[in-house]
């Protein structure tokens, strides 16, 4: 909507009030998602991702204001065009309204902006600090209104994404009244969609169709909330969870519609994020219909996209979702890679559940598993999930602590005992794994690491750099390095 800004007469106004309207039409716009709209309205302010808005004789309250409107501007803007440096660069400027709505004591200000605060922290995979930025914030809002409903709703995505399923559906249903108040259509319709993908991971075997038809239900009335709001690229992500709940009830061709409607919804706009999470839903799809080699290449693009971004909760789930596409194709050097990269990002974003369904599915996916590595990714799973809320997961660690206990009834007594009582190290455990996928990548090229790093999915570069700082034992398993002769100056 580039015309925006011409029907914003504010010509009249103090540059203050200006200043505030500008902010306010802006964030109205980015709700709808029209991003360049709200970029066009701001622009006298602020030109773009990475330059800081000209806050030049404003008083310190409207100062905070632009700064949290670009701070979140720059965030929703930078996640959608694939920037990663956005989400840091919308933290520092969302910090810094902070500390100017704490000057003037404006305390329900300071909340909102720690609720934004919040969601980069959650992008990051940060949900510890995500969870108390929330709660923190949800303890200086007064009780109703569009505020503490973004909080409430943020507060349970990061218990959804924790796999506390449960505490975020609780969350949400004590809260419903409140949901139901509001007249923003954009946040009314992430309540619904967010109850409904609660709901999904809360399904019994028992009562699996009834249950999955009521999460259909939320996700269209949430559908209904983002048409209402004319949000296109928040419409996609609820088709795009219709198209996971069809799947689930082996609707495939149903689902397929679904995705494919709501990738080319992301793609109309350009939101390359969006179409990567459609893309990792379509590759769960594909696996489901043992199309294998297609959701490898869509779980690829998908990881490969939230790589670039930054989005380091999302990029964990591509990770393992290709990790059990490649091992399905019988790539089984290149899946537990895949796992042990998606691990790694997991618990260094602080993503920890996540990690732990990557090292779950890694021990479910291949069995030739070490001894060594099947119980450092089995102890890890158990640490990282212990609040984990879904009975889909319990009997799933359940399934693979059996198959942890046949491979240690092979080994010998005493190796067994030293396995189960030896303390571990985290780090020490993702880089033995890392070094063995890299030993047997090695050994099946007969040491060539260009082949290695096509079999690891890996540029040459990349995989020569690791061999050269974190695994120099291995430098015996490539091939010499091959010096070019120089040219005669």
């Amino acid at each position: 909507m580039r015309t925006t800004s011409q029907k914003l007469d504010i010509s009249h106004l103090p540059s203050n009030e200006q200043a505030r309207v500008r902010c306010q039409t802006a964030l109205e716009l980015k709700d709808k998602g029209d991003y360049e709209g709200a970029q066009e309205v701001i622009r006298p302010l602020w030109r773009r991702i990475g330059e800081r808005p000209d806050l030049t004789g404003l008083y310190p309250s409207v100062a905070a204001e632009v700064l949290l409107s670009v701070g979140i501007l720059t965030g929703w803007i930078g996640s959608k065009n694939e920037f990663k440096e956005a989400n840091e660069m919308a933290r520092d400027l969302i910090s810094e309204s902070v500390t100017y709505f704490e000057s003037v004591m404006d305390v329900k200000k300071v909340a909102q902006a720690r609720t934004e605060l919040a969601y980069c922290y959650w992008r990051a995979g940060a949900l510890d600090e995500a969870r108390i930025m929330f709660t923190e914030a949800l303890q200086k809002l007064t009780p109703e209104g569009n505020t503490r409903a973004n909080a409430l709703f943020g507060l349970s995505v990061v218990e959804w994404s924790a796999s506390r399923y449960r505490e975020s559906l609780r969350i949400l249903t004590d809260n419903a009244s409140l949901f139901k108040k509001i007249t923003n259509h954009t946040l009314k319709g992430s309540y619904y969609d967010q109850l409904a993908m609660a709901l999904r991971n809360l399904t019994t075997p028992e009562k699996k169709e009834t249950e999955l038809q009521r999460v259909l239900d939320e996700y269209v009335e949430a559908d209904r909330q983002f048409k209402m709001a004319r949000n296109t690229a928040f419409r996609a992500h609820a088709k795009n969870n219709i198209g996971n709940a069809l799947r689930d009830l082996s609707r495939f061709t149903e689902a397929q519609e679904y995705l494919d409607h709501a990738r080319r919804l992301t793609v109309s706009i350009r939101d390359k994020i969006k179409t990567a999470q459609v893309d990792e839903s379509r590759a769960q799809l594909f696996i489901a219909q043992r199309r294998f080699a297609e959701a490898e290449a869509a779980a690829r693009r998908a990881a490969r996209s939230f790589e670039k971004s930054g989005h380091h909760f999302f990029l964990v789930e591509a990770l393992t979702t290709q990790g059990i596409a490649l091992a399905r194709l019988g790539q089984t050097v290149h899946a537990q890679f895949a796992f042990q990269k998606a691990i790694e990002v997991g618990h260094q974003a602080g993503a920890l559940s996540r990690a732990g369904i990557a090292a779950l599915t890694l021990i479910e996916e291949i069995d030739d598993l070490s001894t060594e590595i099947l119980s450092s990714a089995y102890e890890q799973a158990g640490e990282w999930l212990a609040d984990c809320q879904s009975q889909e997961l319990l009997l799933r660690f359940k399934a693979v602590g059996k198959k942890l206990a046949l491979k240690l009834r092979g080994e010998a007594k005493s190796e067994t005992t030293e396995l189960l009582i030896k303390p571990r190290n985290v780090k020490q455990d993702l880089l033995a794994i890392e070094r063995e996928m890299i030993r047997k990548a090695l050994v099946e090229v007969n040491g060539s690491v260009t082949h290695a790093a096509s079999l690891l999915g890996m540029s040459y570069q990349g995989l020569a750099y690791l061999i050269q700082t974190r695994h120099r034992e291995l430098l015996k398993h490539r091939t010499p390095v091959r010096r070019r002769p120089r040219k005669d100056q």
